[in-house]
């Protein structure tokens, strides 16, 4: 077991790079392909649908290699699963809802706030300690994430609807940041894939009360492109992301690799610019730059290594 364990250490060492690259990658297609999935799904419907495939696959991972995983204790499953819906499934409700109105690009910055929120919660629920520099680094993003949310559509940004877009993406971004301190107590009984993984499993279940009709008929039609959209992200971004970020956890620190979480809304205005054609601004670009110039501040000094992105 041992000889097993090291070969796949010096595996991943020496391919270190493309086991990061791969899910940063992922990440960043995922914001511009909700776009494409909510083409023919509702934000609820596309959600479901993404969440039942990943679940499916998270099913035969423990079935195939129970091993590998932390045993779920029964004392956990009510917390897990508090952790799962608000962490995961009403992230990605606000996501998907904030995607129908908002650029694949804005949507993408506001969310690489979450390491902002993640330091705010860890100084009010975990008492730690926010410093000059981190508050700095703060303030500075949430200027960008103002600029981003004024800049980020071709609508009206005062519209309801836009307006609602932009908080509904904000509050996924306060969730994923409360998914990371909440899992922190958690950690200490679980590995970070397991906790991911039951995570997703017990939380995906507080979905069965928006199950409608129109799921099932929008499924039905759902064309090869909905479908490539939906696996897509379901298997990509999610399954492949995780498990490999997983992965780079294991022979490196998560303060050296989370730093490779800040390309992700750079490629993902890149990759939405090409697939369509939205228009960047030079103020876009400038909220950009205040929003990963406060996270790489606020990096210097925090760092997590449970993820919460797309």
């Amino acid at each position: 077991m041992s000889t097993t364990k090291e070969k796949q250490s010096a595996f991943a060492k020496r391919y270190f790079y493309i086991i990061i690259l791969l899910p940063i990658i992922f990440w960043a297609f995922a914001f511009p392909f909700i776009k494409i999935g909510l083409e023919e799904l509702s934000s609820v419907n596309l959600t479901i649908l993404r969440l039942f495939v990943v679940c499916v696959v998270f099913l035969l991972f423990l079935l195939v290699a129970p091993k590998k995983f932390t045993p779920l204790q029964k004392k956990d499953i009510g917390s897990i699963f508090l952790l799962g819906f608000f962490g995961i499934v009403v992230y990605h409700l606000g996501l998907n809802y904030g995607e129908v109105y908002l650029s694949a690009s804005a949507a993408s910055l506001i969310i690489a706030t979450i390491p902002i929120f993640t330091v705010v919660f860890a100084a009010i629920f975990l008492k730690e300690k926010i410093t000059k520099s981190i508050a700095v680094g703060v303030l500075v993003s949430l200027t960008g994430v103002v600029i981003i949310s004024l800049t980020g559509s071709s609508g009206d940004p005062f519209a309801m609807s836009y307006f609602s877009a932009a908080v509904t993406v904000l509050i996924s971004a306060f969730v994923g940041a409360g998914y990371t301190i909440a899992g922190k107590r958690l950690l200490q009984r679980y590995s970070a894939l397991s906790l991911t993984v039951y995570a997703f499993l017990l939380g995906s279940l507080g979905l069965l009360p928006f199950l409608s009709s129109s799921f099932f008929a929008d499924v039905a039609i759902l064309s090869l492109r909905g479908w490539g959209a939906v696996l897509f992200l379901a298997l990509l971004p999610t399954v492949v992301g995780y498990v490999l970020w997983y992965v780079a956890l294991e022979v490196r620190s998560a303060s050296e690799i989370s730093v490779f979480l800040y390309f992700i809304p750079v490629l993902s205005t890149i990759i939405s610019a090409v697939l369509f054609g939205e228009r960047i601004t030079w103020l876009f670009i400038y909220g950009g730059i205040l929003v990963i110039g406060g996270l790489l501040i606020v990096h210097m000094k925090k760092s997590s290594s449970l993820i919460k992105y797309v």
